[in-house]
């Protein structure tokens, strides 16, 4: 199969886009054909070796965590999915090497759900991490509540798109912070925006005056030490970019997989309740200039890359008997 990889930690440049290895499907794992992959910060902090105390590296490293895509083949014991299911996921393991900015990706049963029937398979993409991260410090982290108010930190992001929608859903009131040409985009997301940098902390307390129930952090060093001094008696304070926050009291979150908070997600985008922006999508060989972007840190929502589709609409897949894959379009494997 075509797709993105490196061989070492290092900038954008170590990313070649190239034949890679086709993967096993594991029992519990689902053969998925990748129709798209979102971008993530975490993409290039992985690839520049900042999670290496957390994380092995088995090189070569595929990167991307997210994706958006049709089963090709279930494992021997998954009886969740079957060919030609669309689905989404956020495919992290407990070491980098199989990610999804590929063809084909052999996911977790546990990592998948099924994709959003009104959303496209791009914006699809971009929903599992942002998502997920989102719903787990929302509803897990910091227990927001109908008629609370929730400060979030780069509510035009990926992460603080999704936040902003789903903490107005659960009934808090939510400000967030952004750069002015972004604040009609919060607005029509259901937040009320301010400017971030200096004076945030008057801005803010300009909007509420006794402080804030809950802030979610995703900008961490100064912003977190004004956010933790924004905090209303009892207030909560969780953070995914900065440690620091548990010496305010406060949570450090770090998404995890979870099957059934994914599944939850899609029937909010089903149902209209949340929904993702993505500005601009690369075809798979200009990853490396899609995480350039993304490591610029001023996206709005989402970005997506997306391999070739060579495949004709209506293929059946099928297996020989050494086990390789082919389409009725194709001779040999994929």
């Amino acid at each position: 199969m075509k797709g993105i990889s490196y061989s070492r930690y290092g900038g954008p440049e170590v990313l070649e886009y190239g034949e890679l290895r086709d993967p096993k499907v594991g029992p519990d794992q689902v053969l998925v054909k990748v129709r798209a992959a979102a971008v993530n910060p975490v993409d290039w902090k992985c690839r520049e070796g900042h999670l290496d105390a957390l994380l092995d590296a088995v090189f070569p490293v595929i990167p991307g965590w997210d994706v958006s895509g049709v089963v090709v083949r279930p494992g021997v014991s998954v009886t969740e999915f079957g060919a030609g299911d669309e689905v989404i996921g956020y495919v992290r393991e407990d070491f980098l090497s199989r990610g999804t900015f590929a063809e084909y990706v052999a996911a977790p049963v546990r990592t998948l759900a099924r994709k959003p029937r009104n959303l496209s398979f791009e914006e699809a993409a971009g929903l599992p991490l942002a998502g997920l991260t989102a719903y787990q410090v929302l509803v897990k982290a910091l227990d927001v509540q109908r008629g609370e108010t929730v400060l979030v930190h780069a509510a035009a992001g990926g992460v603080g798109s999704l936040a902003v929608q789903i903490a107005a859903h659960l009934g808090a009131r939510v400000i967030g912070t952004a750069g002015t040409s972004n604040h009609d985009y919060v607005r029509a997301l259901g937040g009320e925006p301010v400017a971030y940098g200096e004076g945030l902390a008057a801005r803010v307390r300009g909007l509420a005056p006794d402080g804030v129930d809950a802030v979610f952090d995703t900008v961490g060093g100064d912003t977190l030490k004004v956010s933790a001094n924004l905090l209303a008696p009892e207030g909560r304070l969780a953070s995914i970019a900065d440690p620091e926050v548990l010496g305010h009291g406060g949570r450090y979150a770090f998404v995890r997989p979870d099957a059934e908070d994914l599944r939850h997600l899609s029937q909010l985008a089903e149902r209209g309740v949340v929904t993702v922006h993505v500005q601009e999508t690369f075809p798979l060989e200009r990853a490396a200039d899609a995480q350039r972007l993304s490591q610029e840190g001023h996206t709005r929502g989402k970005l997506v890359v997306t391999p070739a589709r060579e495949d004709e609409e209506g293929d059946v897949w099928a297996g020989n008997d050494e086990g390789a894959l082919y389409t009725s379009s194709q001779e040999g494997t994929f």
